[in-house]
């Protein structure tokens, strides 16, 4: 059964810290909602019996998505 995946603990954040950041930032609130979609369309794909490259893919674009949110909760340190 496809369990949705976690990013809050992929992150090590808590909801709380991650919702203030959300709400003070506008590009990470947009890469979290479009993280949610993708994360939707992969366990969509992978309950209805997909093709393995298209969940693959999805997984793969889901993600380039977390990489992103991930950049911006945890900059790279110069």
């Amino acid at each position: 059964m496809p369990v949705p995946h976690d990013l809050l603990a992929d992150l090590n954040i808590t909801a709380d810290d991650f919702q203030m950041r959300i709400d003070k930032d506008h590009d990470l609130h947009k890469l979290h909602k479009e993280y949610n979609a993708k994360d939707k369309e992969v366990l969509a794909a992978e309950g209805n019996a997909s093709t393995d490259d298209t969940v693959t893919r999805l997984r793969k674009e889901r993600l380039l998505i977390k990489d992103k949110i991930e950049r911006i909760v945890h900059p790279p340190k110069a």
